[in-house]
């Protein structure tokens, strides 16, 4: 094993820093060679190590009676009731699909799909949170990212449709402040049952080293390591780091899967994802503290010539690392063959503790498993509480010309983050597999019954982005709060998420500071709601020539109706029902969409959060929905009550007339939290408000007739439909 010469330009190609070779010298006690120096920056990236981000992640409530697998395998895991099992987790594909939109996001989506199916659940429902930048102007910026747009969607949809699981719903927003890096954060949930997980680990000497998949190509090269530096003008050339996926043959990897795990051939098994090969192989070897043999050279490839490094990092998509039972290797083989996949024995289990590669014969790397993953760097960045929050905290909507609430409605329900995108959904299939019960464009949580056992799972991916901007730890409290209020607004209990921590430059100690706020915040809500942390994914470097993107932790709910047949919608569902405000109406401005539209401005203090509030409307909301109730329930939120009646109105095609009582007459677009309109029957009102306790609450109109009015507020139904659904096809097709 060869000694590197000209080691500085190495470690710099590989993002490792002096202090980093210092330190693989002594875990080597050697020189290490190109292959071994790969493996460390791989393994050492912010992507696999989340080295800056690992001391503020420490501290997350991640267990709770109904939860099976916390953080720390490839997808966590809840009971669900009847012996069944949601296993789910959302991760990032933003540089990539920055890059290249189409494949980047495709591959998230292949590769988030993967490490739900490793752990022997079958994938039944997709969803996505979505941030572009400004796609309103005529200028290159803009064309841009409606050219970003165009290539996420498709695809989404391209990846989620071939592989006949639905996507059914998800978040898309837009701010400047992804001109220069879009977020793409794909989640997909899987069935298994709970007694039939499987998990990533390598153990029993002797035991074989399997791969199975797609054969390994130099596509991907560098991904891992790509996520560990921020973007330049120079970054538009990094396409070859963008890995290429094929849906067709990681369905038939999916199956073969599936099938292979009614066996007890199966040891571990785990997803080749970021850092392909190298991640796989060491994550499974360090979980059981056992070493590997691997013989790169019978890795199966796609192109010539390929060299050890290469298949050590290469991240090709629709590939698996498994430990199999020493003795089922032809079964396993005769399997994967059938679905006509490449299957080799690679390797086996060894009690050294090492991973020792080689190469024809020869030793290509020996290095040791632990210290790759114990000993990774924990950075304990600088921090700093940015400056721009003083100037910010004390605007309020008295710093502005007034605008009247028709003219301010009429902004409001054309905005970008209104209107309906059944452009984007449209695109994707949302009822395949035939359990579907509330999908895309039916508002707030989507919906999927489960035949097995007769439950419904609810789940929703959200973040107000300006709210994170304007108060990093409240920010990403409410992001949490809103996720959990969109699925009880549905009539299931909110029970776990997982996440996408979406930042800027770790480097940056206001960054760092964000970060810290955010991870307290997530923390603080997920206790005080019961609702456990199951796992996520970090997203650093989040920045374009010096400018980060707004703080945005995505979080993605998942919560259980036990009665399949109870889910409640979020629109309304007839003439001459009665409309409820429930929760506390202030005049609550800060990070409003209000204030963003009216006066191109972020800025204020965040509404204010109370737990026991929220806590009381989800199980009110709950409780009334089992009695059978309750006719609808949407959460109030961005645009306050205003826009939510709006919006139901418009998907529902049912006028209202309402009257809300306000301090100020603009506080029909407040955005205080812990609030729902609610649908009730004339017949079951007296026993909802019955329920209601010491819950504020207002009694504001009635549903029917073709006119929409609130307040001094009123539209023409078919003229706001008209608006709500061909607005944004009109954006995003450049009809301008």
């Amino acid at each position: 094993m060869s000694t590197l010469e000209n080691i500085q330009t190495v470690l710099k190609q590989h993002k490792l820093s002096n202090d980093d070779y210092t330190h693989i010298k002594k875990i080597l006690g050697r020189e290490p060679n190109l292959v071994e120096i790969g493996i460390f920056s791989a393994m050492w990236s912010e992507h696999c190590s989340y080295k800056s981000s690992k001391k503020h992640l420490s501290g997350f409530p991640t267990k709770a009676p109904w939860v099976i697998q916390g953080p720390g395998e490839n997808a966590g895991v809840i009971d669900i009731g009847g012996g069944y099992a949601a296993v789910f987790k959302m991760e990032s594909h933003n540089h990539p699909s920055f890059i290249e939109p189409y494949q980047g996001a495709a591959t998230g989506v292949g590769g988030i799909m993967r490490d739900v199916f490793t752990m022997g659940a079958r994938p039944i429902a997709n969803l996505n949170a979505l941030r572009f930048g400004n796609v309103l102007n005529k200028d290159d910026i803009s064309a841009h990212q409606r050219y970003l747009v165009r290539g996420v969607v498709a695809g989404i949809g391209g990846y989620g449709n071939c592989m006949g699981v639905p996507t059914i719903g998800g978040e898309t927003s837009f701010d400047e402040c992804y001109n220069g890096n879009i977020l793409v954060n794909a989640f997909t949930l899987g069935l298994a049952k709970s007694d039939e997980i499987f998990y990533g680990r390598a153990e029993g000497i002797g035991n074989p080293v399997i791969y199975v998949g797609s054969k390994t190509g130099r596509d991907g090269l560098g991904g891992a390591v790509m996520s560990s530096d921020s973007f330049t003008e120079a970054s538009k050339s990094l396409r070859p780091t963008v890995q290429v996926g094929d849906p067709f043959t990681e369905k038939l990897l999916l199956e073969a899967c599936l099938e292979l795990f009614k066996t007890d051939y199966v040891i571990g098994i785990q997803d080749m994802g970021a850092a392909g090969l190298t991640s796989s192989a060491f994550e499974m070897a360090g979980r059981s503290g056992s070493g590997m043999i691997m013989h790169l050279d019978r890795v199966p490839a796609r192109e010539e010539g390929m060299e050890p490094y290469e298949f050590m990092l290469s991240e090709s998509q629709e590939r698996m690392l498994l430990c199999a039972r020493k003795g089922t290797e032809q079964a396993i083989i005769d399997i994967f063959e059938k679905w006509d996949l490449d299957c080799a024995v690679i390797g086996e289990v060894t009690a050294t503790g090492n991973m020792e590669l080689f190469w024809h014969g020869e030793k290509c790397a020996d290095v040791p498993v632990n210290p790759v993953s114990e000993e990774a760097p924990v950075l304990d960045r600088p921090m700093s509480r940015p400056a721009y929050l003083d100037s910010i905290v004390k605007v309020t909507l008295a710093d502005f010309d007034a605008v009247d609430n028709q003219t301010a409605f009429e902004k409001l329900i054309a905005s970008m983050e209104v209107v309906d995108k059944g452009w984007i959904y449209q695109q994707y299939d949302s009822m395949v597999q035939a359990n579907t019960i509330k999908k895309g464009g039916e508002l707030d949580a989507s919906v999927i019954r489960i035949k097995e056992n007769g439950v419904a799972l609810a789940m929703s991916a959200d973040c107000n982005v300006r709210y994170c901007y304007i108060d990093p730890k409240a920010g990403a409290a409410a992001a949490v709060i809103e996720s959990g209020r969109n699925v009880a607004m549905s009539g299931a209990t909110p029970k776990a998420i997982t996440d996408c921590l979406n930042y800027g430059n770790p480097e940056n100690p206001e960054v760092m500071w964000q970060f810290a706020q955010g991870c307290l915040g997530i923390k603080e809500a997920c206790l005080e709601l019961n609702t456990p942390v199951i796992g996520g994914n970090v997203s650093l470097y989040n920045e374009t020539n010096g400018k980060s993107v707004f703080p945005t932790p995505a979080i993605a709910m998942v919560g259980v109706n036990e009665d399949q047949n109870k889910v409640l919608l979020s629109t309304f569902q007839k003439e001459g029902n009665s409309l409820y405000l429930i929760g506390e109406n202030k005049s609550e401005f800060g990070g409003s969409l209000y204030m963003k539209e009216l006066y191109a401005t972020v800025a204020g203090t965040i509404p204010s959060i109370s737990y026991i509030a929220e806590r009381a409307l989800w199980d009110l909301v709950i409780e009334a929905n089992k009695k059978g109730l309750l006719a609808s329930a949407k959460d109030c939120s961005a645009g306050g009550a205003a826009i939510t009646l709006a919006k139901m109105a418009c998907v529902s095609g049912k006028g209202i007339k309402a009257t809300v009582n306000v301090t100020d007459t603009r506080d029909i677009f407040a955005e205080s939290m812990s609030r729902a309109i609610i649908e009730v029957a004339p017949e079951n009102c007296a026993a909802f408000e019955a329920m209601l306790g010491d819950l504020q609450s207002q009694k504001i109109g009635i549903v029917g007739g073709d006119i929409f009015s609130v307040n001094d507020v009123t539209m023409n139904l078919s003229d706001m439909q008209s608006i709500y659904y061909n607005t944004f096809k009109q954006v995003i097709e450049g009809d301008l």
